[in-house]
Order: C-alpha cells, then structure tokens, then sequence
C-alpha cells in the first residue's frame, strides 16, 4: 500500500507538522506531504486491484487533522497480524472520531458474524447479549460504497430494538470494509458527542480502505504461513512412513497434524472396510470417540470425493440433508480431501469444526488436498518398500533353500549312499579295510556337509560372519597394505601349530573354538592394532600373531600386533581406540596391554581372552 498525501499548512505549526508529516510519509514509502492554504487533501490507497482515491477536501485549517489520520492509517497498516489488524482499526476508528462504541463484525458467506470485535462496551454486558449481530435491521443498510450516518440509530425506519444488556445508543456512523472488492466486513461507531460529522464520514472512509488492504496483506502473510507449515506436516509423514513407522501410528499423525495445521476442531480419516463399505477408522479432536466406526452411505460427501477425487467444501453439515452420521451433524463447516495418488483412492480426509467457527475456503481446500495427496504418496511408497523387502526375504529364502539343497543335501544324501554301500558290503563279509575307506570318505563328507550348513547359518545371523575367522584375518591384513605400503605378515596357530592356506578344516576348528560373540572382537583388535601401526608407528614392518589354546573355559585366544617403529610417545592425547579394545577384553574377562616391543623397537599390543 502506497499513499500520496496533501494538505493545509498552518504558518504557526507548520515546521513542526511538516518534519511529523515527512517521517510518517518515510515509513509507507512515499512522497512527503505538501501544505498550503486551499489545498485539497488525497490520499490514494494503492489496492491488488487497482488505485482507488479519496479526496478529504479543501482544509483552511492546521495540519493536526491530516496527522491525525495518516498516524490512524500507519497504526492500521503497521502489522500482519489479523487479530491485531483488526483489534487496532476498531481502536483507532473510535480514537480518530471521537465515538464512545467501536466494533467490526466480520461475516461469513450466509452473512453470519464468524468474528466480532469491539471496544466501550464493558466486558460483562457484551456477555449478557450473547452472539454478535447480524447484518439485519439498521445494520443491513450499510451500502458497499460510503457510510451509513445516522443522528439517531432508534430512529431509524429499520430499527428493531435493543437486545437484553445492550446499552443505549444514538448516533450512528457504520461503513463497510472490503478486501478484493469483496465485502469482508462492517464498521459500527456510535455515542459521539454532537453528532458524526462529514469529517468523520471522510476518514472512517479512508480507514475503512486502508483496513481492507491491511486484511489482504495479513490473510496473503497468513496463508503462506499455512502453506509452509501443510508442507512440513506433508515431509514428515513421508520420513515418519518411510523410516518404517507403524502404519496406524501413521494414520494418527496424519489426523491430529491435519487438525492443528488447518485449526480444525476435529480431524477424521474415512477409510475402504471390508466388503468396500468406508469407514472413519480413525478420528482427532472434539467428539471424536462418537465418530469411530461410523459407516458412511454412498451417495454423501465422503462416498463423493472418494470416487471422485475432488475435494469439497461444505458450509455446514448441521442443515446438510446429505450427512447421515449423526455426530457429524453436530459439527458446522466441513472439508473434505481424498487421499489419492496415481488415480488410487486410498481413503479420505475429514475436517470439521464447530458450529458458529469461521467456514473452510478454498485456499484450506487447496492446502489440505496437497496435504492428503502426498500422505497417500508416502503411503503407496510405503506399500511398494513393504512389498520390496517382502520379496527380498522371498528371495534369500529360495537362496538358502537351494544352497542346502545343491550343497548339503545333495552331499549328505551320496554320503547316505555311501553308507548303504558299506552296510551292504559288511553283510556279505568283504574285507574290513575296504569299509574303512568307505566309512572315512563318509565321514569326510558329513564334515563338508557340517561346514556348509554353519555357513549357511552364520550368513542369516551377519554376511560377514559367513566367511570363516582366518580369511576374515587374511583379509584385514590384505586391506592394510594400503595404509602401511607393505604386506603385514599374519600367522594363526591353534594349539602352537601353525594353519596352513587352505586347510578348511582346521579353520573351522578354530570358528568352532572362539565362536561367533568373540570372532568379531579378535577381527576388531587385529583391525584397530593394524590401523594404529599405519597411523603412528611409522614402521618397516608388522607382525599379527592370533593363537588359540585349548578350548572352552580354560581355552583362550591371544591376539599380538608388534611393529619395529618408533614405539610410543611420551604423552599420549588420544585413547579412543586402545580403549575400546580394553573393553572388549573386560567383556570377556580378559586382558588388553600396550607396551614396548620385547626387541626395544617399536610397539606391542596383546589382547587374551578366556574361550569358554
């Protein structure tokens, strides 16, 4: 909003009204006024549809009058607040003219008050009238254009009397404000002293124009409000139902963000049921046990938008002869949003508020199908990752249903087979050796068939953990090779004799022995001492030893990496590492040390642990 300002200077006053004049024409960004004996004052008020002007008339008089007003027009114009808009013209309207009764009563489309707003009239009398007025009687003979002045309001032809605790009035000033051409509202001033005169007229008027701009600008600031806000409401039911939360945890979110989102009193979810009858399955806010588990006919709204896809509004569902549930009826405007995605309706979402509440829009339509839009989004994705894993897990179940199949079965089955040979080939007496062959082959192959299975069992319980603890090892020291630029040598002994490469049997005697709590920890020490040699040591080379004694309770496995480099500093700032390896032998009820090489060069890490 822009003004352009002009008015009469007084020769006395005139520097002082000139700099207040120029620091107000400052703040709304605009040329400062101009004074002078005859001038006709104007003020342009610059609208979303145009510029509209209102001429004050030729002043002879100071410029306090045009002060007055452009301070009334600043204070309007000052905020995007729309309580505050509102609360600060009906008090600057009553300050500006001198009335003793100021209110706005803004009305809805059946021209019902949906906020009403006013200042003089003590606190405990307007509770005793009861509900706002109308726009009937006097009040209905405000004109769109003007003002409606009256020196006695009794007297008018329309006048129906005073509702009960309603204090006495007689002049009368009423103007209408409008937002977008539209009649948003109705401005009553009333008891001033001596009458309205055309002064008063011609500034309510202008502030009645100004308070129309200042309306649009806080419904535009509010509705970008709202817009941001359905918008994170939409990102986080998508992260809530794709981080894999609970669907009916979901559907409560959706409701009860939706309620506060759209300041509803109530917020509902009307989903398909068995058979395809529609369902509220879920509901937020006021009266909402009464809702759950209504059916919803067809042919009513709900049924509407579901088949549809169009969301509707509904000025009251109390006079709506198409709702059939009766706690709907107790409710005034409704909104409804399908959920839909990709032509599939996924159900519907059901706002409502209060009887005698401000009526839903378009612009709470066009937010809350946005809304419902990407909830079903976000709940179709949610459906195809659901089918995704379930076919993922189909998968590895075939997988691990062929691997014992062609791996283990298969074997056990041509072991059985072996021994039906021998059995058969005893009970004709044949040389005993020649069993013996036969039964150690057998066995051999139940040895086989035991190690598959284990790896069949270890790859559902880690990946990992499929591959036995010595490769593990080979590969840990294969991958530092990078940090240390040389080949760190590894040597595993299981009862002080060394396992060769590729003896799969002795390698899962030791998987046997450590078993699968401790195999991750010995990796991890190997892979932590290896890192810190790489780190620190600045070494030639590295050794890792990994031996295993005995097995159960009195069996342990000892883990050293010795390095030739420069050993320890004198001071160290960094335990993180070292200190997780201590506690991983506390864990186990073992011991963790590091020290001094035993040549005098470089480091030496141990780490033992019980086996049992």
């Amino acid at each position: 909003m822009a003004d352009e300002l002009t008015g009469p200077r007084d020769p006395v006053r005139g520097r002082q009204d000139a700099a207040a004049a120029e620091a107000r024409a400052a703040e709304l960004g605009v040329a400062a006024p101009t004074y002078g004996p005859g001038v006709t004052t104007t003020i342009h008020v610059r609208e979303p549809g145009g510029r509209s002007h209102l001429e004050l008339g030729t002043a002879s008089e100071t410029g306090d009058e045009l002060a007055d007003l452009l301070d009334a027009v600043l204070s309007v114009a000052s905020g995007l607040d729309l309580p505050g808009v509102l609360e600060r013209f009906v008090r600057v309207s009553v300050e500006l003219t001198g009335a003793r009764y100021g209110a706005i009563n803004v009305l809805d489309s059946r021209g019902e008050s949906t906020t009403f707003v006013q200042t003089g009239v003590p606190a405990a009398a307007a509770a005793m009238m009861g509900h706002p007025p109308h726009a009937q009687g006097v009040l209905g003979h405000i004109p769109v254009h003007g003002v409606l002045q009256l020196d006695d309001l009794a007297q008018h032809p329309a006048f129906r009397g005073w509702p009960a605790g309603h204090p006495p009035m007689g002049s009368f000033l009423g103007a209408s404000v409008r937002v977008r051409d539209q009649v948003y509202g109705y401005l009553y001033l009333s008891e001033k002293d001596g009458g309205f005169t055309e002064k008063d007229a011609t500034a309510v008027i202008a502030l009645a124009a100004t308070a129309g701009v200042a309306v649009a600008n806080a419904q535009l600031f509010a509705e970008g409000a709202r817009r941001e806000h359905w918008l994170r409401a939409g990102q986080d039911i998508t992260t809530m139902l794709l981080s894999g939360a609970d669907e009916e945890d979901a559907l409560a979110h959706i409701a009860a963000t939706a309620r506060d989102v759209a300041d509803a009193d109530t917020a509902a979810l009307a989903l398909p049921g068995v058979g395809g009858e529609l369902l509220i399955e879920l509901a937020d806010g006021h009266n909402a046990d009464a809702l759950v588990g209504s059916p919803l006919t067809p042919g009513g709204p709900t049924w509407s938008v579901m088949e549809e896809g169009q969301g509707l509004v509904m000025d009251s569902l109390a006079r709506s002869s198409r709702i059939t549930v009766p706690a709907m009826r107790a409710f005034g405007s409704a909104l409804f949003a399908p959920l839909q995605t990709t032509g599939k309706g996924v159900g519907v979402l059901i706002l409502l508020r209060k009887v005698g509440t401000p009526a839903f829009d378009a612009g709470d339509l066009a937010t809350a199908e946005s809304f419902a839009s990407q909830a079903a989004l976000a709940f179709v994705l949610a459906e195809a990752r659901h089918a995704q894993d379930q076919a993922a897990l189909l998968d590895e179940r075939e997988r691990i249903a062929r691997d014992l199949h062609d791996l283990a079965i298969q074997q056990l089955f041509a072991t059985g087979m072996q021994l039906e040979t021998a059995r058969r080939r005893a009970s004709r007496g044949v040389d005993p050796s020649e069993l013996t062959t036969i039964v150690e082959e057998a066995l051999d192959n139940v040895d086989a068939s035991v190690r598959q299975i284990r790896q069949i069992v270890y790859a559902l319980r880690d990946p990992d953990a499929a591959t036995g603890i010595v490769e593990r090892l080979r590969r840990e020291a294969s991958l530092a090779r990078t940090g240390l630029g040389f080949a760190p040598s590894l040597v595993v002994l299981l009862d002080g004799e060394t396992v060769p490469d590729g003896d799969y049997i002795v390698a899962d005697l030791i998987d046997e022995r450590i078993g699968p709590d401790r195999t991750d920890d010995v990796v991890a020490v190997v892979r932590e001492g290896l890192a810190n040699a790489a780190r620190h040591a600045h070494a030639s080379s590295v050794a890792v030893r990994v031996t295993v004694r005995g097995a159960g309770p009195l069996g342990t496995v000892h883990v050293e990496v010795e390095d030739d480099g420069v050993g320890l500093p004198a001071v160290r700032d960094r335990r993180s590492g070292t200190g997780n390896l201590a506690a991983r032998a506390r864990q186990h009820g073992g011991t963790f040390s590091l020290g001094a090489a035993p040549g005098g060069r470089g480091t030496l890490l141990s780490w033992e642990v019980p086996l049992g």
